[in-house]
């Protein structure tokens, strides 16, 4: 942001007043808001549905993460943090319920204030709101960690920076920001960012500081110690300003998070059987099934829990680069979908227990649904009729395998695409007109085992159709440095989608995102049609029109072929020592990031 930001800030204010008087008597502070609706739950609730209040502290958890680390500063660009810390360590004016679609209650903010269009959003922060050293929590702090995070911070936060005309203190306590496009989901969007104490920087890097100190936050967890690239150890704050808190009853109940740093996944799970680890994430079924067998799991020790969820799938799987040949063209994607034997590959690695991501929002009603667009869906897309890849009207489905190893019918059809697409045979090789080969570099950390698994069974079938793969096989540094860099032709992607999609689709799939380094946008999609159903998701006043929106968006993106999309994760899987438990009511959303550790809890037998 910087000093533009504020020359642009105090124009703003000029038009926010303006609208103050306009709707400042109808905007009156709320202790939560929604994206569609009223909170679930009122002014006085005591804790969230999904947290036991009473539950006792101590006790410890050890989770696993394979790789390394190098900073501890998980909020720019810059290395590569545990992924855990940002989540444990450090907290917002508002927090989420994970038990509804999107709505935010009071944390650092004891009330919210917006008017009905949403154009500002205002807050009035705790008067007991600290620092994990003590220091209060100030205006100045707020506004010092949105402009820093808007200017030098990870792409992730850059973004809100973009759609913010103004941003001023409005009272001892209370700041307000005017948004500067119309987008009701801003105003959630401000109350999520993380604040971090501005005197902890004055006259230093923030961006460089690397591991020579942890950053300053407010969260109930402290870094304790660390062994770089190896270890880091969190312990609960004895002196955490927000343990009364409704919001936070029943969280943080555990006095130490630890996490230990293993070269792949193998060696991970064979820590957590000898008992160095105390609770691990399972993402397959297979393994799940037939691997979880050890002595500590047949005499108790250790139990396997199953967590139902109602949450989207999302889109995991390979991605590949559209920014350049081969990938730019739909019909070559649509070749690597057709060669990549699913139902053999699945039932292989999961034992076919696990179902085929099918859209982006598989799992939820706001999937796409089968065959021609229909009713508000087609009103959407049809202005974009002429530009939209085949099937985004008239109805896309993933290719189905023989379950065969060899897939001859689905290679064939591949083939011909290739063919068409000007890539032809010459002595056993894909070539183009200029006689380049067809040569792809698949880039995988070296610890991730499942789909370094997967790559060793597709690879012979691109292979037979004359395609030349390599898999780069490298370190968390030098993976997270590649895709930084845009420098891969496929690499695997993970994208967990909610219940309420909003503003993070555009870092996800937006054009303005398509070629910029860092970005998310990994498959480097820039489409104004999806530009489009993502500007009627955020504009959209009614559920009915936010559902067709988005079912909208997930055609034009699955008939893109960006993604060979693997299984779902239909159930959270997590194996854990037995002491440690958690409540009977499971939210909505089931495990997600921080489900466990935050509302677990350690009891003894």
């Amino acid at each position: 942001m910087g000093p533009d930001f504020f020359v642009r800030g105090w124009r703003g204010i000029v038009t926010a007043g303006l609208i103050w008087a306009a709707q400042g008597a109808v905007a009156e502070p709320r202790h939560g808001i929604a994206m569609y609706g009223d909170p679930g739950l009122p002014p006085d609730f005591v804790s969230l549905p999904y947290a036991n209040a009473d539950a006792p502290k101590g006790g410890r958890i050890v989770f696993g993460n394979t790789g390394g680390f190098d900073t501890l500063n998980p909020f720019v660009p810059k290395g590569t943090p545990p992924w855990q810390l940002r989540f444990i360590g450090y907290e917002s004016l508002m927090g989420r319920s994970w038990d509804e679609p999107f709505t935010l209650y009071g944390l650092l903010a004891e009330s919210v204030t917006t008017p009905e269009d949403r154009s500002w959003v205002e807050f009035t922060l705790r008067e007991e709101a600290r620092f994990s050293d003590g220091t209060p929590v100030t205006v100045e702090d707020v506004i010092w960690s949105y402009e820093t995070l808007g200017e030098i911070g990870h792409l992730r936060y850059r973004g809100f920076a973009q759609s913010v005309a103004a941003i001023e203190q409005t009272g001892p306590r209370s700041l307000r920001i005017t948004f500067a496009e119309a987008d009701r989901e801003l105003a959630l969007i401000a109350g999520l960012r993380p604040v971090l104490k501005k005197a902890q920087w004055e006259g230093r890097d923030f961006a460089a500081s690397g591991l020579s100190e942890p950053v300053i936050g407010t969260g109930p967890y402290v870094v304790a110690g660390f062994e770089a690239g190896r270890s880091l150890t969190l312990r609960r704050n004895p002196d955490y300003w927000g343990r009364d808190l409704p919001l936070m009853a029943g969280h943080a109940n555990l006095d130490e998070i630890r996490i230990e740093f293993y070269g792949d996944e193998t060696v991970l799970f064979e820590a957590f059987k000898a008992g160095e680890l105390t609770a691990v994430r399972e993402f397959n079924a297979e393994t799940w099934a037939t691997a979880y067998d050890f002595p500590a799991i047949r005499d108790g020790r250790v139990v396997k829990s199953e967590i139902p969820h109602k949450r989207p799938s999302g889109i995991t799987g390979l991605v590949m680069n559209g920014r350049k040949p081969p990938f730019d063209d739909w019909r070559v994607r649509e070749a690597m979908i057709l060669a990549f034997n699913f139902e053999f590959i699945n039932d292989t690695i999961t034992g076919g227990a696990q179902p085929r991501i099918t859209s982006y929002f598989s799992n939820s009603d706001l999937a796409m649904r089968p065959g021609p667009a229909m009713g508000r869906v087609r009103e959407l897309l049809d202005p974009f009729a002429g530009d939209l890849p085949p099937g985004a009207l008239d109805g896309y489905d993933l290719p189905v395998s023989d379950g065969t190893e060899r897939n001859r019918a689905n290679l064939r059809a591949a083939a011909a695409l290739l063919d068409e697409a000007g890539w032809t045979v010459t002595d056993g090789q894909r070539r183009n007109a200029a006689g380049e080969v067809f040569a792809i570099d698949v880039l995988l950390r070296s610890g991730a085992g499942e789909y370094l698994t997967i790559m060793d069974l597709y690879a012979p079938a691109l292979r037979r159709l004359g395609i030349a793969v390599d898999i780069s096989r490298v370190d968390d540094a030098q993976y997270n440095e590649r895709l930084t860099k845009l420098d891969f032709d496929m690499t695997d992607i993970r994208r967990d989608l909610s219940l309420s999609p909003g503003n993070e689709q555009k870092l996800y799939w937006g054009s303005d995102t398509a070629e910029v380094e860092g970005t998310r946008n990994l498959m480097g999609v820039a489409s104004p049609a999806i530009d489009a159903m993502i500007d009627a998701i955020l504009s959209a006043r009614s559920s009915e029109d936010f559902t067709a929106a988005v079912r909208a968006l997930d055609r034009v993106l699955m008939a893109g072929r960006h993604v060979i999309p693997i299984w779902a994760n239909d159930v959270g899987r997590i194996a854990h020592q037995r002491q440690l438990r958690y409540p009977d009511r499971i939210p909505v959303y089931g495990d997600r990031i921080t489900w466990m550790p935050d509302v677990w809890w350690w009891q003894e037998d």
